[in-house]
């Protein structure tokens, strides 16, 4: 049985009859199987699993799609009875917000200006913020993010070690689509034409592993996935970033563990991807 509620003073109410651990999804709504396997890992490893349902205007810039995000809530609760959720919190604006937008947000630090942060700005003082007050308000004991938002993976673990939350953060693997698309709420936006050349995010992140794997150069991984990117690209495909970072984005390792991230516009859409590589150069 899955309960829904949309105030505060309901999730209060509702959270304090859930006994052992919880273990908090927060998702923007638009669920797909990327978010089910959140559901699932938060399944097996908490007593109770809630769901967080709320597009959060803090983290849109002016230019951006909040006002098109889709809203799919009565989908969304499908999904969440489905993987065994025992409580949904979908707010609106006014009662996350009261006193409107917060005046007091989360710094991110320097890693909140780059990658993401610098095509986006103010993006990651938004995500952080919300992250924050949900966190407070569910009083969750595990929370569970995707690794296709890597960035904001690493952040919001900074976030909990350095501000003590006292809550365990779990990344899940991303779930791709059959061809390598990496599944987002905004795949949806592309046409036919844009869905193919999307394909040429997860192509170079493929070029790139395999050349590490080859015994290559953080160097040569690179020009390895940027050749892939445009060998695949189209005339509406513009790259962002493509970049190599240690496991906590900072400054690419020479060897060892590493992180290749890259982010483009597909038409109208911007999409981002990323994946774990070792780096072992001969």
């Amino acid at each position: 049985m899955t309960t829904v509620v949309h105030t505060r003073a309901e999730l209060a109410a509702a959270r304090s009859a859930l006994t052992g651990t919880v273990g908090v999804v927060m998702t923007m709504g638009a669920l797909h199987a990327g978010h089910e396997s959140l559901l699932r890992a938060a399944r097996e490893q908490a007593d109770h699993v809630l769901v967080t349902v709320f597009v959060n205007p803090l983290q849109f810039g002016p230019n951006e799609d909040f006002d098109r995000y889709p809203r799919t809530l009565d989908e969304d609760l499908d999904v969440c009875r489905r993987a065994g959720a025992d409580l949904v919190f979908a707010p609106s604006v006014a009662e996350m917000y009261p006193d409107g937008a917060s005046r007091v947000r989360l710094d991110p630090g320097r890693l909140g200006g780059e990658l993401e942060g610098e095509s986006r700005p103010g993006f990651f003082h938004g995500v952080l913020t919300v992250v924050l007050k949900l966190l407070q308000l569910t009083r969750a004991d595990l929370t569970f993010f995707g690794e296709k938002d890597y960035q904001q993976l690493t952040l919001v673990r900074r976030m909990v070690r350095d501000l003590d939350v006292p809550v365990r953060v779990v990344g899940v693997p991303t779930v791709r689509e059959p061809d390598g698309l990496a599944l987002s709420s905004r795949n949806r936006y592309l046409s036919p034409t844009e869905r193919a050349t999307a394909r040429s995010l997860s192509a170079a992140l493929h070029a790139g592993s395999l050349a590490a794997s080859d015994g290559a150069t953080a160097a040569d991984v690179l020009a390895a996935a940027n050749a892939a990117f445009y060998q695949h690209d189209g005339p509406d495909v513009e790259l962002d970033y493509l970049a190599l970072a240690d496991p906590d984005l900072e400054p690419g390792p020479v060897t060892g563990p590493a992180r290749l991230l890259i982010a483009a516009r597909v038409g109208t859409t911007r999409l981002i991807d990323n994946l774990a590589i070792r780096l072992d150069p001969r």
